[in-house]
């Protein structure tokens, strides 16, 4: 039986990508990667959300024991542009509010490497954030992970698509990193703390 109450709910972190070793290390699942790194952190392995489409670790973040932050790091298994169903599912079942969500996502109009966070807003033509916010309003939090503009004639969805490249693929790991911080110092500390470290 769920005794969680509005009150005590978690945070909810999600990882906006594409499931399958296909998509792994594409740009689109830049949210994916920082899920994954802050399941490393807290000692947790992604599992299947019993009947949610997604995957789920459960932990605490910040500091050791009770003062922790609950968290509940979750990947969509629907593809990117489903997203909303799953997350809304767990949303219901943890009775979370909607500002306790925090979406990861990759962003081409930052540069790469940039990091924004911010509260509710459009969805900037991203169909994962389109998906969220159809499903649950846009009042939710994002870090937004900037992986620039295509090249040339490239189509978006065909650079979003398309693995790092290597150039990128140096920076790729510290990028992700800082992505990892920021969501943890957003969900300890607040947003304005978080943007003040992290907005570039």
């Amino acid at each position: 039986m769920d005794v969680t109450t509005p009150a005590t709910a978690p945070w909810l972190i999600v990882g906006l990508g594409n499931p399958g070793p296909e998509y792994a290390m594409n740009r689109h699942n830049v949210g994916f990667m920082v899920a994954d790194l802050l399941a490393e952190r807290i000692g947790g392995r992604f599992k299947r959300a019993g009947k949610a489409q997604a995957q789920v670790v459960e932990g605490r973040i910040g500091p050791v024991g009770p003062a922790g932050r609950r968290v509940v790091l979750v990947k969509p298994m629907s593809y990117m542009n489903l997203s909303g169903g799953p997350v809304n599912a767990l949303r219901d079942f943890y009775k979370v509010p909607a500002a306790q969500i925090v979406a990861v996502h990759d962003e081409l109009d930052i540069d790469y490497g940039t990091l924004r966070l911010k509260l509710g807003g459009g969805d900037n033509g991203h169909n994962g954030l389109k998906s969220m916010t159809k499903a649950m309003g846009p009042d939710y939090h994002r870090v937004r992970c900037g992986i620039g503009r295509p090249p040339g004639r490239m189509q978006v969805a065909d650079f979003v698509l398309k693995d790092f490249s290597s150039a990128e693929r140096k920076e790729l790991d510290w990028f992700v990193d800082r992505a990892a911080d920021a969501v943890e110092c957003l969900v300890t500390e607040g947003l304005e703390r978080a943007q003040g470290s992290y907005n570039s």
